[in-house]
């Protein structure tokens, strides 16, 4: 009652408005319905590797052109939107724009794209590890947006969040602007696992949780080491993804 009292006078003193375009709107932590409509949901067909939209049906089982060239390290990927237009716009301020608050929004699109991957909630449940950050980038930040994630997904699936299981041991360069290779040159072995990962899984798999997914370079440095540790299902979810085109609509 406490708490409802407080955001009843908050939304008093400071009205709720759009995370996107700064329109008044009903509640915190929504966007208004014009920035809405603009988001560009990922949803079947797709592929079920990668996690792809197709621009027409393909079957159940069939797989995109990187998908089959280049196999990824993990079983599967999830994401919410396209990252284009507002949700690239949400990225980029919850990242470089001290909007840590932005998290709430974003995880629960995720919470809805990636229902296939969370199972069900409990002992069995997969565990959600974050994409960690440098500890000089994090300082830098102030925050690890994947870890905030995660913590919002966790609240609302109720899965366990282990945000040690993964450390980053070299301070990389960002990856914006980079080509496919350069990427994947950029953060090979620059993670490194709990060395007592299997004992905190207990024979769970992992859900690894970040903002965007662009190549899949990252998740998949993450991924390469957790597998050459013994962890044996791996799958990702992120909030937003590259989508080739995406922009020519």
């Amino acid at each position: 009652m406490l708490a409802h009292f407080g955001r009843l006078v908050l939304d008093q003193i400071y009205p709720p408005v759009c995370s996107h375009c700064g329109a008044g709107v009903g509640q915190a932590d929504v966007l208004c319905g014009a920035c809405w409509a603009q988001l560009r949901f990922i949803t079947r067909p797709l592929c079920p590797v990668l996690g792809v939209p197709f621009g027409f049906d393909l079957g159940a089982e069939a797989l995109s052109a990187q998908a089959i060239a280049d196999p990824p390290p993990f079983a599967r990927a999830r994401s919410a939107v396209v990252h284009d237009g507002v949700a690239r716009t949400l990225v980029s301020r919850f990242k470089f724009a001290d909007r840590p608050e932005l998290a709430k929004f974003c995880a629960g699109l995720m919470g809805i794209a990636g229902q296939e991957l969370f199972g069900e909630p409990g002992a069995d449940g997969p565990v959600l590890v974050p994409v960690p950050l440098h500890w000089r980038r994090q300082w830098q930040r102030r925050y690890n947006q994947s870890a905030l994630l995660a913590r919002e997904l966790g609240a609302k699936t109720g899965l366990q969040v282990d945000p040690l299981l993964v450390q980053r041991t070299r301070f990389t360069r960002p990856q914006i602007g980079l080509t496919f290779r350069q990427r994947a040159q950029n953060v090979a072995g620059a993670f490194r696992v709990h060395p007592e990962i299997l004992m905190r899984l207990r024979g769970r798999g992992v859900v690894i949780v970040d903002d965007v997914m662009t190549t899949g370079s990252t998740v998949g440095a993450i991924s390469d080491a957790m597998k050459k540790a013994g962890v044996i299902h791996i799958d990702v979810i992120s909030f937003s993804r590259v989508v080739m085109g995406a922009d020519a609509g």
